[in-house]
């Protein structure tokens, strides 16, 4: 199956392009949201600091006036705060040294509309005699007997001023750390996807050589290099699982010629010697070459198999499975089974074990075959030959016949011992061989217990 290229679009674009652009226009929103929220925090606690100075003026002005303690300027603290004591028609009576004694505040108009019924502070924001926009508070009060208002203002433009800095400032300061952050960000995602880049290309030479490799494990425990391990297991047995199929082959081509090659020199003696090679013993010849194939291939793909499917284990009678395997029809010394016990395991596959090592000994054995049986073990003696210390790994190896001509006559195909290996350690356990107390070969199969 082909694999389509990246496209030119965005969907095209790499991993590290994608997470950098996303991470970084998600840092600017942030930064831009912050920057909105502070300017309009600082403005309205700025704002609301300026309220408080106001009323606090016009309430001791007011007090000052009523008592008739005024002072000839009245006080002020905040740069560009003006306090006057107007009369009922808008002329000043009182002003701090930052005003004139002449131009109020207020006109007598707009200072109607502000002027407070009773003893509270009205606060708004006006255009002033002194300031385009100012926070401006009135307070009604009394001077010696006559009603009077005391007005108090502050310069807002200041405030808006630094609103307005501060905005210009962060117009600059949020694109250049979004810049800033955006290739950092790259860097380190460069730095992050290195062994991920690392492994694609190896990948990519596994696929274009067709043969093993491996992938390259960082040195960092974390989820690549956890993934790069779990990759090269799926490449191991995707490896096992191809040289298995590579051997099926090979070991199919190889053993199948000879009873091909039978089978042909029987059809081409029969055909050209009609009158002395009988149907029937045409016959005979060709089903013992035909049955010999079956065996093979039979063995051929049950190797094959090994290992192609998970394995689910569970309590087996290893004592019914050995006395079932024991009354199998076959040709050679009996067999006898003592002992019981149990093991882990699939039942099928662990009985053509013991298939396998009860034929083998009964082919071999001179009188007699003993199968002991004890919990997660099956000991197959024989009283035969045995095999000697240096062939015992060998006869492991698919198609070694240490007695080849033997073999053959006996019908064996050199898979016996390889299948039961195989299949015993797919099973968690192994095969092995020795030395029997009969004086042939002991082959002791070894299974997990409960």
């Amino acid at each position: 199956m082909s694999v389509r290229p990246r496209g030119p679009g965005w969907r095209g674009r790499s991993l590290r392009l994608h997470l950098t652009v996303l991470t970084s226009g998600l840092l600017c929103a942030a930064l831009v949201a912050g920057a909105v929220a502070l300017t309009t925090v600082l403005s309205t606690s700025r704002v609301a600091a300026l309220h408080d100075v106001v009323t606090a003026r016009t309430a001791t002005v007011a007090e000052l006036a009523a008592g008739d303690r005024l002072p000839s300027t009245l006080p002020v603290q905040e740069p560009g705060e003006i306090a006057q004591l107007l009369d009922a028609d808008g002329h000043v009576l009182a002003t701090s040294p930052n005003a004139s004694a002449t131009l109020p505040l207020l006109d007598a108009g707009p200072l109607a509309d502000l002027r407070p019924a009773g003893d509270g502070v009205a606060v708004t924001t006006a255009a002033t005699g002194y300031d385009q926009e100012a926070l401006v508070a009135a307070r009604a009060t009394t001077f010696r007997g006559e009603p009077a208002t005391v007005v108090a203002s502050v310069p807002l433009g200041e405030v808006r001023g630094l609103v307005r800095a501060l905005r210009l400032s962060l117009v600059v300061v949020v694109p250049v750390l979004t810049l800033l952050l955006a290739w950092t960000i790259w860097v380190v995602l460069g730095r992050a996807l290195r062994p991920v880049d690392q492994m694609r290309r190896a990948a990519a030479e596994v696929a274009r050589s067709g043969g093993p490799g491996s992938l390259p494990v960082p040195h960092a425990d974390d989820e690549i290099a956890a993934l790069a391990r779990t990759l090269n297991e799926m490449l191991d047995r995707l490896e096992t699982s191809a040289a298995r199929q590579r051997t099926f082959v090979a070991d199919a081509a190889h053993e199948l010629r000879s009873p091909l090659a039978a089978l042909r020199t029987s059809v081409d003696v029969a055909r050209a010697h009609p009158e002395s090679y009988g149907t029937g013993e045409l016959a005979a010849d060709l089903e013992r070459e035909v049955l010999r194939m079956q065996a093979l291939v039979d063995d051929l793909l049950l190797l094959a198999r090994v290992g192609s499917a998970p394995t689910v284990r569970t309590d087996v009678d290893l004592g019914s499975l050995a006395r079932d395997v024991a009354a199998m029809p076959r040709t050679g010394a009996p067999v006898t089974v003592v002992g019981s016990g149990a093991g882990l395991g699939q039942a099928a596959s662990l009985g053509r074990v013991v298939r396998n090592l009860v034929d083998n000994a009964a082919r071999h054995a001179a009188t007699r075959v003993l199968v002991t049986v004890a919990d997660g073990a099956v000991v197959v003696e024989d009283d035969g030959r045995g095999i000697a210390e240096a062939d015992r790994e060998r006869v492991f190896e698919r198609f070694v016949r240490l007695d080849d001509a033997r073999e053959r006559e006996a019908g064996g195909s050199g898979l016996g011992l390889a299948i039961a290996r195989e299949v015993a350690r797919e099973q968690a356990g192994d095969v092995l061989l020795g030395v029997s107390e009969l004086g042939g070969l002991r082959a002791e199969l070894v299974v997990p217990r409960r």
